[in-house]
């Protein structure tokens, strides 16, 4: 195992997305004032292609980490990122170990899973062992390297490395079971030395990657890391290992050290004391028994735990007397800018916003509907709310009458469906028959809405509209139209329809407006339109889609709203919406009896097209 497994230019590849590990990581680089960020990329089984980017905070501006879907790519890409954090769950933290520690470029693996197999664990360690590497874990936060380099989520916040003062190392080599742990030490470890050189919680499954003492020797052997601190517990042998490394010289330096559980010993005998690791089996893997023994070596062993911090000082303080403790390069750590969303919530910053919504609010519980007051979308589901009442409150702003909620469901159930024929229903048949998705088949439908297809419901109420406001007489208002405007009347006209056979929507129509609206101004003038057109032949009828446009403009008659309110509502064209509305559950309707029926791709009868010379 070598002296340092990470230094100022370590990279790793993140294998599984942990979003805020990573910006953790990128943060502590930032105010270490690495040159290079220490994530080289991010493994995402799950990821759609080969390579994908995700956005990230170097210091105040924003860079990109490549997401690569397999391990391979990433290591080929990336032969400079020696250290693999595996966020994989305990189910794949197997093979994507035994993957990592094949590559050649890999040095260090990470397993954060906690509950992995002791069998799996074992061949993990194996295989590390030979190729030379080193595994950190499972069961751990992970480690770090001060002023170099941290593992994921290790030392917590980027206050917590600040205050531990782990932006840039001190003296002092720090190795646990317990990752939890770790980060209380760091603080301790702080307030009472120089801080930590290196720490790392080697996890606390019964069998770990990598032992207290193999972390214990690798400090040894480093000039820079004057003194060690270890934080053991109970259960294992592994504190008995060091005991017999004190023992016969291989641990020369100052250590501190206690072993956590000593209160083990009024539980139950076998009952697990914290981590998978921590049940004494026997009495030589009890806390009481692992510290007498450190402490009949030489190991500097508090008389509890709340005396650990002072012991570290002592042992700091009698080096610095030494001269034995080099001075360490201090400097004000960079400030970190805060997240855009926690000043926001501290009221430190002010953003102008890009979009104004004045028909609902989705940031409560529930979202909420209408202009003021607001109806929440719970409300109108618990009391059966109706759809005209539901359409007002998102296009009016407002509660409706209950005979505009009426009229509204009237013209919704009217323009819903006009057979297979007609243009919308025609596109979105052949765009469905040609195997395309319900969205794509439904816009192909949307799309043919216009001026020859729905179109004269807007333009019979603008043109009837026009008429009444110059105060034409309806004669006037018909010769204006054939010799000024020199179209036919929008609204005016059916291919089958005539006096002699009605259309039936319109009769609803009429009905309807007659009986509920008290006033009807654009409804009368109409029909007296009707008369003079029909007399001239009996098919120039008031049609569906003139009615349905003159009747919208007698209902906002009946509203309480300004000239100026009606305006805006014709402006935002309104009318179109009804007709789009209702017109899309009939070609949803259509593409989904194609979709049934599995009808294959349309092609259009040579003998429906004439083919000219």
């Amino acid at each position: 195992m070598t002296n340092g497994l990470f230094n100022r230019n370590t990279k790793a590849i993140i294998y599984g997305f942990q979003r805020n590990a990573i910006q953790r990581m990128l943060d502590f680089d930032f105010v270490c004032k690495r040159d290079t960020p220490s994530v080289a990329a991010v493994i995402r089984p799950s990821q759609t292609g080969a390579i994908g980017y995700h956005k990230v905070f170097w210091g105040g501006k924003e860079i990109v980490i490549p997401i690569y879907r397999k391990f391979d790519l990433a290591v080929k890409r990336h032969p400079d990122a020696d250290v693999v954090i595996n966020f994989s769950s305990f189910r794949s933290a197997y093979p994507t170990t035994m993957e990592a520690l094949k590559a050649d470029t890999i040095k260090t693996v990470a397993v954060i899973a906690e509950g992995i197999p002791e069998r799996r664990s074992r061949e993990m360690r194996k295989l590390a062992q030979e190729t030379g590497k080193v595994i950190i874990g499972p069961a751990t936060v992970g480690g770090i390297q001060a002023g170099a380099f941290k593992i994921g989520n290790t030392a917590g916040t980027i206050e917590n490395v600040v205050l531990s003062k782990l932006y840039r190392p001190g003296s002092v080599g720090f190795v646990s079971k317990s990752g939890g742990m770790s980060n209380e030490m760091n603080f301790a470890i702080a307030q009472n030395s120089d801080g930590v050189y290196e720490g790392i919680a080697i996890g606390g499954d019964r069998y770990a990657g990598s032992t207290l003492l193999e972390h214990l020797l690798r400090y040894e052997a480093n000039p820079k890391i004057k003194m060690m601190v270890c934080l053991g517990e109970v259960g294992g042998t592994g504190e008995i290992d060091i005991v017999n490394a004190v023992k016969d010289g291989r641990i020369t330096k100052p250590l501190v050290m206690w072993c956590i559980g000593t209160s083990a010993k009024l539980l139950p005998a076998g009952l697990q004391f914290g981590h998978a690791g921590a049940m004494a089996g026997s009495d030589m893997e009890t806390a009481h028994a692992k510290n007498k023994a450190l402490k009949d070596v030489g190991v500097i062993v508090p008389d509890s735990y709340d005396d650990f911090g002072d012991k570290i000082k002592e042992t700091f303080e009698k080096l610095k007397t030494e001269g034995k403790i080099d001075p360490v390069d201090e400097f004000e750590p960079p400030k970190l800018p805060m997240d855009y969303a926690q000043a926001a919530k501290l009221g430190l910053v002010r953003r102008p916003t890009n979009v104004i919504s004045t028909i609902s609010d989705e940031r409560g519980d529930v979202p909420m509907f209408g202009g003021s007051p607001k109806v929440g979308l719970d409300t109108i589901v618990a009391e059966n709310k109706s759809l005209g009442y539901t359409i007002g409150l998102l296009w009016f702003k407002k509660e409706l009458p209950k005979f505009a909620q009426d009229y509204i469901e009237m013209v919704v159930k009217l323009t819903s469906d006009h057979g297979p024929a007609v243009s919308g229903a025609h596109n979105a048949i052949i765009t469905a028959r040609a195997g395309k998705d319900l969205m794509s088949s439904l816009a192909t439908g949307i799309l043919a809405i216009g001026p020859r297809f729905g179109g004269a419901i807007s333009d019979a109420a603008k043109y009837i509209k026009l008429a009444l406001d110059k105060k034409m007489n309806p004669q006037e208002f018909v010769d204006y139209m054939k010799n000024v405007v020199g179209i036919n009347i929008p609204g005016i006209g059916h291919r089958i329809k005539s006096v002699q056979n009605p259309d039936v929507r319109v009769k609803l129509l009429k009905e309807f407006v007659l009986n509920n609206f008290e006033k009807h101004p654009f409804l009368d003038y109409a029909l007296e339109v009707e008369k003079i057109t029909t007399s001239k032949r009996n098919n120039l009828i008031l049609n569906v889609d003139g009615c349905i446009g003159i009747c919208f403009m007698d209902l906002l008659e009946n509203l309480d709203l300004s000239e100026e309110e009606k305006a805006d509502v014709i402006a935002t064209e309104m009318l179109n919406g009804f007709f789009v509305l209702g017109r899309s559950i009939g070609m949803m309707g259509h593409i989904f009896d194609q979709k049934r029926q599995r009808a294959a791709l349309y092609r259009q009868p040579w003998d429906e097209i004439l083919f000219a010379d």
